[in-house]
């Protein structure tokens, strides 16, 4: 993961904001651990038997205040993998201005009221907590498609506000896009690039449909070293005074 560069350059406001979610985070884990409970543990708690490619909870998690969405699911179980969440934008909460990126495909993605943007996904180790950050192509997901800059400019808007299936997994979605804003952002620009050069590689293929094409950019990620790097960069508490546990990811 990188380490001080990432924060360079970030306004005092957003660093501020990162730390904030950074507690939010380990509030989340906090309240968990008293029960020894974990994130993904709530969102497939009740769920009955674990299928992969299924979605968990089922039907998703939505908050139609907010339009966010995200669902939890596994099947590829690499590199220590046991699954990972996938965060969307559904339109009604889309910033105006946006439009889906151009496509002359013949794919079918959704539109209009029903169009969405995937944002991240989150890989989560067997113990239930974040190891990495990826994007991915756009029959991943099915999702609509939108440039990276429109996703970024997204970011600011996901929030589930609700209990359903648990308060702390759903502040911790939340909170894990925000601690790792720069992160997110770097990833979307990738996504493009990778993209464009995939296309350029495949003149013949429909990049967005193309099978072989999945995740489109990737990073390691600790929410201990993330949490370090903000409040050095704030000036602020020294690394021993932070609320960290090793296992936290």
């Amino acid at each position: 993961m990188a380490g001080s560069n990432v924060m360079a350059g970030l306004s005092k406001a957003r660093l501020e904001d990162m730390a904030k979610a950074g507690g939010e985070v380990v509030e989340s884990y906090r309240v968990l651990n008293k029960t020894s409970a974990n994130v993904v543990g709530q969102v497939l708690a009740n769920q009955g038997t674990f299928y992969e490619w299924d979605h968990y909870p089922n039907g998703d998690v939505y908050d139609g205040e907010t339009f966010s969405q995200y669902y939890y699911h596994s099947h590829r179980g690499t590199d220590g993998e046991n699954g990972h969440f996938h965060t969307f934008l559904r339109s009604g909460g889309m910033p105006s201005g946006i439009w889906p990126a151009p496509y002359e495909g013949e794919g079918k993605r959704p539109l209009g009221d029903d169009a969405l943007a995937h944002i991240i996904a989150i890989s989560m180790d067997r113990q239930g907590y974040p190891i990495a950050l990826f994007t991915t192509n756009r029959w991943v997901t099915g999702e609509t498609f939108y440039s990276s800059e429109d996703v970024i400019k997204m970011l600011d808007k996901f929030l589930i506000d609700h209990t359903f299936p648990c308060l702390a997994a759903n502040n911790w979605v939340s909170s894990m896009l925000r601690l790792f804003r720069p992160q997110v952002e770097t990833l979307l620009r990738e996504r493009d690039v990778e993209i464009e050069k995939w296309q350029a590689s495949h003149p013949a293929e429909d990049v967005y449909e193309d099978r072989k094409l999945e995740v489109t950019s990737s990073i390691k990620i600790s929410v201990d070293e993330q949490i370090k790097e903000i409040h050095k960069a704030l000036s602020e508490a020294p690394a021993e005074k932070l609320f960290l546990n090793s296992s936290w990811g």
